[in-house]
Parts: C-alpha cells; sequence; structure tokens
C-alpha cells in the first residue's frame, strides 16, 4: 500500500440513540470516493474518536470498510492512553479489514521518548498492516520527538506521518531526517502545497469532506509541477481553513456536511455546535469554491 493523495478525515454520525447512522456514513463514502479520493480515514480528528466509545468506534470503521468494498484503502485510527490497548485496537481494526492504521497517543500525563517510542513500536508489530504516525502538538501532552520518528521509519510498516502541528519547517525537517523510510502528509493546519512542493506525499485532513473535488485537483497539479495554478486554487481553499481555526473543527466539517444534504448530527457534546457567525463564514467558504 503506497500512502499518497488525498485521505478525508471522516465524520463520525452519532444518532440520538448513539448508534453510528450507517446509511448516512455510507453515503459520504460513495460520494467521496466518486468524486477521487485516493483513501479515507475514519476516527482521525474530525471523527471524534476521543468522545466515542469503543463499540462506537469499531462500528464506524466497520460502515467505512463495507460501504468501500475495496475501492480505495481505508486507514483506520487507533488511539489509545496504554500500549497494551493500542496494540489491541490495531489487531481489532485489522479483523475489521482496514488496510492500514493511523495511530494516536492519547496522554494525560506526559510521556518520555522512549515510552512514546513503545507505544507506536508496539502497534506497529500488533499487525502487518501499513502504520501512518499521527502526532498533533497542539493538543496532545506528548508529541513524537525527531529522534523518536527517525527510531520509527526504520521499522518496515510504519510507512509515514501526518504532523499535524503548523510548523512547516518541521517538516522539512522530518523530511530530511528520514531520508525516504517514510512519506510525510501534510494536515489541516498546513499548507497543502507548499508541503507538496518540500516533498510530501499528500495529506490527510477532515476539510476533504467538505470539497473532496477541488483537493483532488489541488493535489494534481501539485503532483504535475503546475505550481501558479495550484497555489491560486490553494489560496481559494484555504479560507476554509480560516473559517476551520476560528472554530471547533468536528464542528465546521459536520455544519458544512449539512449544508451540502448529509444528516450527520452536531459534534458531540461537551463540544459547542457550529455559531451563527461561524455558519455563515462556512457557508461563503464552501460558495466561493463551488462546494455548495
Amino acid at each position: 500500500m503506497d500512502f499518497h493523495g488525498v485521505y478525508p478525515y471522516l465524520v463520525s454520525p452519532v444518532s440520538s440513540d448513539g448508534g453510528i447512522d450507517a446509511p448516512v456514513l455510507a453515503r459520504l463514502v460513495d460520494d467521496l470516493i466518486a468524486a477521487g479520493v485516493h483513501g479515507l480515514a475514519p476516527l482521525g480528528s474530525t471523527g471524534e474518536f476521543a468522545y466515542l466509545s469503543w463499540p462506537q468506534r469499531r462500528r464506524v470503521v466497520e460502515v467505512v470498510v463495507e460501504a468501500a468494498r475495496g475501492r480505495v484503502p481505508v486507514v483506520a485510527g487507533v488511539a489509545a492512553t496504554t500500549t497494551a490497548e493500542g496494540a489491541r485496537q490495531a489487531r481489532e481494526m485489522q479483523a475489521l479489514g482496514a488496510d492500514g492504521i493511523l495511530a494516536i497517543l492519547e496522554a494525560y500525563f506526559p510521556v518520555p521518548d522512549e515510552g512514546v517510542y513503545g507505544y507506536f513500536s508496539a502497534i506497529a508489530q500488533a499487525t502487518p498492516l501499513p502504520v501512518v504516525l499521527y502526532t498533533n502538538p497542539n493538543f496532545q501532552r506528548s508529541d513524537l520527538s525527531l529522534a523518536v520518528i527517525d527510531r520509527l521509519s526504520r521499522i518496515d510498516n510504519v510507512r509515514a506521518i501526518k504532523d499535524a502541528s503548523n510548523n512547516t519547517g518541521r517538516l522539512l525537517s522530518i523530511i530530511d531526517r528520514v531520508e525516504g523510510r517514510m512519506q510525510v502528509c501534510a494536515a489541516s493546519a498546513h499548507i497543502p502545497a507548499c508541503v507538496m512542493l518540500i516533498g510530501g506525499v499528500g495529506w490527510m485532513a477532515g476539510p476533504a469532506c467538505l470539497v473532496p473535488r477541488q483537493s483532488v485537483e489541488l493535489y494534481a497539479l501539485c503532483r504535475a509541477g503546475r505550481w501558479p495554478e495550484a497555489m491560486a486554487l490553494q489560496a481559494r481553499l484555504w479560507k476554509l481553513n480560516e473559517a476551520f481555526a476560528r472554530h471547533n473543527l468536528a464542528a465546521c466539517i459536520k455544519g458544512g456536511l449539512v449544508m451540502q444534504g448529509y444528516p450527520v448530527g452536531q459534534p458531540l457534546p461537551p463540544q459547542a455546535p457550529l455559531s451563527p457567525q461561524g455558519q455563515a463564514e462556512v457557508r461563503a467558504a464552501l460558495e466561493a469554491v463551488g462546494a455548495l
């Protein structure tokens, strides 16, 4: 499995009784694949993994795998506070039919480098599936240091990293450090075209749920080296990111999808729904790029 291209972070539509709204999620999967995305990533940050029970997480991945029907890879999020639980989840995701693992460390107390390495390496050892490392230092107590990333890049099935810091220079440092052993993906906190320019292979991000065709077009322009056109499109799409930076990300994505006709519901409490001002900003940004 070669990680490249646009992988939307899927939302998790939860009904009033706490169940996963499978028909809505399956329709979103179908439409994203029809729009040309290269893969799907359930249970990323936009998927609200931190707010879901294990049965809900399991059901989300089950629905996505069934709906995808092997047309694109499904990279399922695994997030835990203990190493043993992270490894257990990875085995479960493999059994459900996921094609890859998006590995996330949830930490209440800070974890030293050796513990961080132990957690991610245990997930990689628990399954033969390719693993994408995910770190978001804005929200996590324990980050992946360059030294730990270097060590993890030497594990055969650790294939990529999504660093959701807004430090593009750090991405270049990672690319230089791993020397091709690991691919680097952008996040919504980065400017994807710039990450592609320095050697990135694509992006995993919630906004691609709302603008999949435009995201795929941007990726194609970058791959073709048509940088003036790519940056012109990137500038238009960046208005969405500016809205997301001012409001809760899950609320923005779910709110935008509702505008597009997907009844995915509100973000899970205690998160707040999108405010009227946020709705106006997201609507304007979607209209500006032809996504409504």
